[in-house]
């Protein structure tokens, strides 16, 4: 899930945007030498000679990147046999990163989400071909016969066919985990269920739900830690905004403006997102999870989760590309010289990676503190093309090129958007609303500006009208109490695009949101 660079105009996203194009160029962009023979033989020594270089690359991919502060591990023979942190926790502040500070790791959580499924399955309480409704009712989508064809395993598998991405902005709205699971009866099939990869992360929530339930645990964290975290020995790893601030050691999130501006913590995301990216962790903590992946199952005398079904997270369901497709919270790509199983993540503010290379026994963890994973990806790709002996790449260049390519495309659809004066009968558009799933929402003028209260949670949105349609607003959330951190972390960005309806007789009906993502219309209600 590469997200170099969220786009402005949506980011409310999660995580993985663009990530088969990007790492197909990482992967497979020119091959600049032929490397000598990869894993067969591997040893210490052997990955003990790349760790100078690795550390070049590092160095780059934080200047070309504008990375603040990464934290970097390599997992070998079932141990940590190197870790160390490069940078700075915050911007433009002494404090340095070091292996034990902690980090937001986004999306790296859904293999997490995807193990505790597993371990449910090995205890008989769930099983991968249980319909999802007949856990969760509420769990409903657009069409009838996929609601009811959903299993417990769809949950994790990125293959709905939705809308990617679908509804994650609301949390930024405000809005609660029920009605983020109830929002996506109103979201679009627009793939073939089973067949195209669509990245989601509200499935996972349904899921965690599921999996606390089945488990007699207030919640899927909880699950996490007394199964997982806790037998592992992770004491680190959290999943709340207080879990990551109280420790001592914990780096600052940065959204990349100009250079890199710290932003605070919130529990609207990635928190609330819980089983799909909550996670916050460590290069020690991320060891012994990778050591329990490539122990099959095996961490020490302990068997957390049979082999059976950890093979059952591994295995591919879905293509994202020719070499890439998508299995149970992990990316399974096909190299020249081997497979590599990984996943990335990225927040706000933060980008992680977490591999390894299974039939070689290594694994790979990359924390950083921007919010993108693009430098965490790039160098993770040249470490494993090193290690199975690939053709060589220069992927830190040709990852910050296409970093680089979307910021500009990013910045130009931006600028595409021509503001305009308000409607000359903008009083027309003022009044009461209501959508089914999101409730009442208030339109008014003030100062000379449009402006929509959602009543449900308070989240006031600024309407800038465009030039090009005189019912078409471009919309920016306002900086109101609890939603001032949330704008702090967008950087104020435009988080979507709402049209105005009038019927034959030109009196207002209704609006919409335009985005995809967003898939929401609101009704006028009688005056």
């Amino acid at each position: 899930m590469s997200d170099a660079d969220i786009p402005a105009r949506s980011r409310v996203g999660f995580a993985v945007r663009r990530l088969a194009c990007i790492v197909a160029t990482l992967l497979f962009g020119p091959g600049l030498a032929v490397a000598p023979a990869g894993a067969a033989g591997l040893d210490a020594a052997a990955i003990e000679k790349l760790l100078p270089e690795l550390e070049k690359q590092v160095e780059a991919g934080m200047k070309a990147f504008s990375v603040p502060g990464v934290a970097l591990g390599i997992v070998f023979d079932d141990k940590l046999i190197y870790a160390k942190g490069f940078g700075q926790r915050r911007a433009g502040d002494a404090a340095p990163v070091s292996a034990d500070t902690i980090f937001q790791i986004g999306s790296t959580t859904k293999a997490f989400f995807a193990t505790t499924l597993a371990q449910a399955v090995d205890a008989g309480t769930l099983k991968w071909s249980d319909p999802v409704v007949d856990h969760l009712p509420v769990f409903q989508l657009a069409d009838p016969w996929v609601s009811r064809d959903f299993r417990i395993l769809d949950l994790a598998a990125q293959r709905s066919g939705l809308t990617p991405y679908v509804n994650d902005g609301l949390t930024f709205l405000g809005f609660d985990t029920e009605t983020m699971i109830r929002s996506l009866r109103v979201a679009p099939q627009v793939g073939i269920f089973r067949s195209d990869f669509r990245y989601l992360n509200i499935p996972h929530i349904a899921g965690g739900e599921i999996v606390a339930s089945v488990n007699g645990d207030k919640s899927w964290f909880a699950s996490l830690k007394r199964m997982l975290l806790d037998p592992l020995g992770m004491a680190a790893t959290s999943a709340t905004p207080e879990g990551i601030e109280k420790a001592e050691n914990h780096a600052s999130g940065h959204r990349l403006d100009e250079s890199p501006v710290p932003i605070p913590f919130h529990a609207a995301f990635p928190y609330a997102m819980g089983p799909a990216g909550a996670l916050n962790s460590n290069v020690p903590d991320l060891s012994k999870w990778l050591r329990l992946q490539l122990g099959r199952g095996h961490f020490g005398d302990k068997v957390l989760i049979s082999e059976a079904n950890l093979d059952v997270t591994w295995t591919p369901r879905v293509a994202m590309s020719e070499r890439l497709s998508y299995a149970l919270g992990w990316v399974i790509m096909a190299t020249p010289r081997g497979r590599v199983i990984w996943h990335n993540g990225g927040t706000m503010g933060f980008g992680a990676h977490v591999g390894f290379l299974p039939d070689a026994g290594v694994g790979l963890v990359i924390l950083t503190n921007i919010g993108s994973s693009g430098m965490a990806d790039a160098v993770a790709q040249w470490f494993y093309d090193r290690v199975l002996g690939n053709p060589l790449v220069d992927n830190v260049a040709i990852g910050a090129a296409v970093a680089a390519t979307q910021r500009e495309r990013e910045q130009a659809e931006l600028k595409a958007f021509v503001p305009g004066p308000l409607p000359v009968d903008d009083n027309a558009l003022a009044g009461s609303y209501a959508s089914p799933l999101l409730g009442s929402a208030t339109v008014s003028v003030k100062d000379g500006r449009l402006q929509v209260l959602l009543e449900k949670t308070d989240a006031l949105l600024l309407l800038e009208a465009g030039k090009a349609d005189p019912n078409r607003f471009q919309v920016r959330l306002a900086q109101t109490r609890a939603f001032v951190p949330i704008v702090a972390m967008t950087g104020n960005a435009p988080i979507g695009t709402i049209q105005f309806e009038r019927n034959i007789g030109n009196r207002v009906v209704g609006f919409r949101f335009l985005d995809p993502e967003l898939p929401h219309s609101f009704a006028r209600q009688a005056e």
